[in-house]
């Protein structure tokens, strides 16, 4: 294989003379823009010849490769292929790409002093590293108007980012394929990299995140992130998105942008959480739906129907009087406010988003940056699985195309497959329901037989009930991380085989099918504890069964002091267990060790970033998903754990750090890309934040304190009565069970059918969920409506910019225009040398 020069011209030890932790070529003026890794297989003559042919091509494209024999790696088996762009590629592709660059320095101020601005000095960070270029007016690159930019440099004026998103855009459209045979298939790095010619393709980061770079041409802007950014001492600092979107790319800086104002908002949540908890506790003893329940004389005196058949015995209500002490504290007068609030904080955080958005767009040079530009960006696996073309009517040129009947029959069987997996969660938590029964029904076995004695404990503080729904809950948990594991590559793989067009639609197809296969595999427990266990439950002597009476599956009633108990210990198993597993995953990366592990002059810096975990183009995805996944548990389910903000604000304040130590420590450095917003999270998020009004609602008027709590006797009045005596060959001292629900008594010509208090009580329901749902549709809607989108600061400076460019560039083809006049008029003193063509056709080319 025809290969460069090794550094090392002869096998044998390292020159530990020379420091090779540099991001330049062995002359130390041409910059590394990307590296390409390989092993020198035995039986690889294929690889071999691959290898040839694509870094041939590379070199006919522009660019300069240099190779690193195996002999000077670490292992004494890995090459390196060292890649530079030089100037007229740079150019070129920035042209394509439509890349915007400075042409002026902006004049316009960042902004007023702030009041009090004093109190927020400890949280802010050097200017220098919030702002770590000035701010210029852009426009996009244009090649044939180069001295229009200010180009002061050109080995500088396209920052590294910059430089790699432009090399990786011809990597993954350079062929490998021979010039007298075209193999369409064959082209791109990405195929390079499945079938292993290459092992590893990646940007360098500019030096070792704990020490600057010794050469002054390198900014060591890692090194910045992780004094400022990365460790979790700085964990009330605010992030240097600037300097993260310049070093990483927009797409990773809206990522970070997104999460720390999610972040900052969940503040405002937490805290009125925290006063709905608060109240629920200074409140303990003046609830008295609680004090009736643990009354001797009240709960003592109520004997209760059994919760299963058979095994299970009579009880007396106030030995439910813990749990009912323990449900006060989130079942109070304050959470039907607290969710209301939610209601209107999620609309405030949605709205305020989208302003600091827009903030960054113009901030980010992102405002004319529509989706339509990713078109340019076409997946190089449809140019290549797609063999059909068509004309393009805009362009008028030749492109590949899908064909409908393909694309409709991929679509459906994509759409088969989604629900197939649904439907196994819905059979997944059935096998959860089932075993609820079975095993309560196992627990329930060790009460003891006495109807005149408490419900017996399993552990000191463990009833039957608890017991049963925190090993359910542990089992679903499990349930869900199995399912996720296997679900993310069927999600892939069909996603894959439906062949989107761009990197945008193809992370949007992903996108929908994993949220809506999270949503059910995370929430479907949750809403069944919420809005169905125990509604179907029947009364004594006609009791409804799950599978039918032979099933001997007596469908569940709610644990004795109210199913929100027991939905709250839901929520915090599998919200506080997949965050904290999400946490350990993270933190347990297997080279944290291994960035400090050799001198820089015997490790070279494409090695260090070789040894470090690859970054995944779906890497930001699964963040995403983790963090609307939150997103959803503190919105939809927050009226049954006020706490739940809390939890997530701790959460995120550890993942900001988290995510931030992977990116700088861990990760090889990304290909920068662009992006101006969050993508379809952003719908996704409108849609949550619609449901969670309506679970709220639904949810609250389950509580038991819309009894205004001066009404006495609540706790008998929502008892009914039932006749021990009717049930044949059963002989006990007791004449009469209650058991919940509003039903006539025995003897009552109408006997245990509905009362007229129950039929009031729906009513009176379904009146407060219309005007409860519709009170905060209306908030929710007027907020939206009031807040406008886009800062009207922001929107008075884009429109002086683009008049600003439009005045720069009529200004500059002016300039243009008289300086080929000028030379027109001396030229035609030489009428031998130029003509009257040739004059015409330079001023139309200049207008």
């Amino acid at each position: 294989m025809d290969q460069e020069k090794p550094f090392s011209s002869t096998p044998g030890p390292r020159l530990l003379q020379q420091n090779k932790d540099t991001v330049f070529f062995r002359d130390g003026v041409r910059r590394i823009d990307f590296i390409l890794s390989y092993l020198d297989d035995k039986d690889g003559e294929k690889k071999q010849e691959r290898r040839r042919e694509f870094e041939a091509n590379l070199r006919k494209a522009g660019l300069e490769l240099e190779t690193e024999d195996k002999s000077d790696s670490d292992d004494l088996k890995t090459y390196f292929l060292k890649i530079h762009a030089p100037w007229e590629v740079l150019a070129t592709y920035a042209d394509v790409l439509k890349i915007k660059v400075p042409f002026k320095e902006s004049d316009i101020p960042h902004g007023q002093d702030v009041p009090l601005e004093w109190l927020s000095r400890p949280f802010r960070l050097p200017e220098k590293v919030m702002r770590p270029q000035p701010d210029y007016f852009t426009s996009p690159f244009d090649k044939d108007k180069i001295d229009f930019f200010l180009i002061k440099n050109r080995d500088t004026f396209f920052p590294p980012s910059t430089r790699n998103r432009i090399v990786y855009y011809i990597l993954s459209r350079c062929p490998y394929y021979k010039e007298d045979r075209k193999e369409t298939d064959k082209k791109g790095i990405k195929r390079l990299l499945n079938n292993g010619t290459y092992t590893s393709a990646f940007p360098l980061h500019d030096c070792r995140y704990w020490e600057r770079n010794t050469n002054e041409q390198c900014e060591s802007e890692r090194y910045h992130l992780y004094k400022n950014w990365a460790r979790f001492l700085s964990f009330y600092k605010e992030q240097p998105l600037n300097l993260i979107r310049k070093y990483y790319g927009e797409k990773i800086g809206i990522y970070f942008a997104w999460l720390g104002f999610y972040t900052e908002m969940l503040f405002f949540a937490a805290v009125m959480g925290v006063i709905c908890f608060t109240y629920g506790v200074l409140s303990y003893d003046d609830n008295l739906t609680s004090k009736e329940i643990c009354d001797p004389s009240i709960g003592g005196s109520i004997v209760m129907c059994p919760l299963c058949d058979k095994k299970c015995s009579y009880w007396k209500l106030n030995s439910t009087c813990l749990s009912s002490w323990q449900s006060h504290l989130f079942d109070n007068e304050g959470t039907v406010f607290f969710a209301m609030f939610m209601g209107i904080w999620v609309t405030l955080f949605l709205e305020f988003w989208k302003r600091r958005q827009a903030q960054l767009e113009y901030e980010w040079d992102l405002v004319d940056f529509e989706e339509e530009q990713q078109q340019l960006q076409i997946r190089p696996e449809f140019e290549t699985r797609c063999t059909d073309q068509r004309l393009n009517r805009i362009t008028q040129e030749m492109e590949p195309y899908l064909p409908l009947p393909k694309k409709c029959g991929l679509f459906c069987l994509s759409g088969v497959t989604v629900l197939f997996w649904m439907l196994l969660i819905v059979a997944c938590i059935t096998g959860v329901i089932v075993y609820r029964l079975a095993v309560y029904a196992a627990f329930a076995s060790i009460m003891k037989d006495s109807p005149t004695k408490k419900i017996h404990l399993v552990g000191s503080l463990i009833t039957p009930q608890l017991a049963t729904s925190v090993t359910a809950s542990f089992i679903n948990f499990v349930i869900i991380m199995i399912l996720n594991f296997f679900y993310e590559r069927v999600a892939i793989w069909i996603t894959d085989m439906e062949i989107p067009k761009t990197h945008l639609e193809y992370e949007n197809k992903l996108t929908m099918k994993m949220f809506l296969f999270q949503f059910v595999n995370y929430y479907s427990s949750c809403f069944y504890v919420a809005f169905f266990k125990g509604k179907f439950v029947g009364y004594p002597g006609n009791y409804t069964y799950m599978f039918g009476k032979y099933s001997r599956l007596r469908n569940e009633e709610c644990d004795p002091g109210g199913c929100l108990i027991e939905l709250t210990t839901q929520l915090v198993i599998v919200m506080t267990g997949k965050q904290v597993c999400g946490n350990i995953q993270e933190a347990l990366l297997p080279n944290w060790w291994c960035s400090r592990k050799a001198r820089k002059d015997q490790y070279s810096r494409w090695e260090q970033d070789h040894d470090l975990q690859n970054f995944s183009q779906l890497g930001l995805f699964y963040e995403y998903l983790e963090m609307v996944i939150q997103f959803g548990f503190i919105t939809l389910f927050v009226a049954s754990f006020p706490l739940a903000p809390l939890l997530a604000l701790c959460n995120n304040i550890l993942e900001v750090r988290v995510d931030a130590w992977k990116f700088t420590t861990q990760f090889r450095r990304p290909v920068a890309a662009k992006a101006h917003n969050i993508g379809a999270w952003q719908e996704i998020l409108n849609v949550v934040a619609i449901l969670s009004v309506v679970t709220n609602t639904h949810f609250t008027i389950h509580i038991h304190y819309m009894i205004p709590p001066t009404m006495s006797g609540y706790i008998n009045n929502s008892l009914s009565v039932y006749d021990i005596s009717q049930i044949p060959l059963l002989s006990t001292p007791i004449c009469c069970l209650r058991y919940r629900d509003y039903r006539y008594p025995p003897g009552h010509q109408r006997q245990y059918s509905h009362t007229m208090q129950f039929w009031h009580i729906l009513a009176a329901k379904l009146a407060f969920i219309i005007i409860m749902e519709h009170v905060v549709f209306v908030v929710k809607f007027f907020v939206a409506w009031l807040i406008p989108d886009v800062p009207s600061e922001v929107k008075a400076r884009i429109k002086r910019e683009r008049y600003l460019i439009q005045e720069y560039l009529h200004n500059y083809e002016v300039e243009k225009l008289k300086i080929q006049l000028s030379q027109s008029f001396i030229i035609e003193a030489k009428p031998e040398v130029c003509t009257t063509t040739d004059k015409h056709d330079v001023l139309s080319e200049c207008l």
